[in-house]
């Protein structure tokens, strides 16, 4: 977001105050290329316009466990579907998760649904490459405590086509 002033960033949350401590530091920072939209992920495709993102970043988000809980995951196939809706035809999509069945759910939907798989690693600080180092620049809060305990942080790059 610093970085990229020439991008803009569009947080969503569900909870407010993930929504209030990023507004927070978007208002402190004068990052004016940064918004936020509080809605439950079920909404997400009535929040944007046609091949209107670029891409789409999940970061650490409720890993769904139960096996009855799967249609909740965010990378489950209706997800993906409701993403395409607004993802630009050669939009990707990124995940980052400390969570190993989320990682393999994640491999296997890809797989299952024939998408292009751009590139993974189960351990992203082990096996970043030079070139996406921008990957492990920037640490959510969920990251940084995974990290401090000595998970491994799993990666995703993958397009929806």
């Amino acid at each position: 977001m610093e970085n990229n002033k020439d991008k803009n960033y569009i947080g969503v949350d569900v909870k407010g105050n993930r929504i209030w401590t990023g507004a927070k530091h978007a208002v402190d920072n004068k990052l004016n290329n940064v918004a936020f939209i509080r809605t439950r992920i079920d909404f997400i495709e009535h929040c944007f316009g046609e091949n209107e993102v670029d891409e789409i970043w999940i970061t650490f988000p409720d890993p769904q466990p139960q096996k009855t809980r799967a249609r909740k995951r965010l990378t489950h196939p209706m997800f993906l579907e409701r993403y395409k809706k607004f993802l630009k035809k050669d939009g990707i999509v990124h995940l980052k998760t400390d969570n190993t069945g989320l990682y393999e759910y994640t491999l296997e939907t890809i797989k299952e649904n024939k998408l292009p798989l751009i590139w993974h690693t189960n351990d992203l600080y082990k096996n970043c490459p030079a070139d996406r180092k921008e990957l492990t620049s920037i640490k959510t809060y969920y990251e940084k405590l995974f990290t401090g305990k000595g998970e491994d942080i799993k990666y995703i790059l993958f397009k929806l086509t």
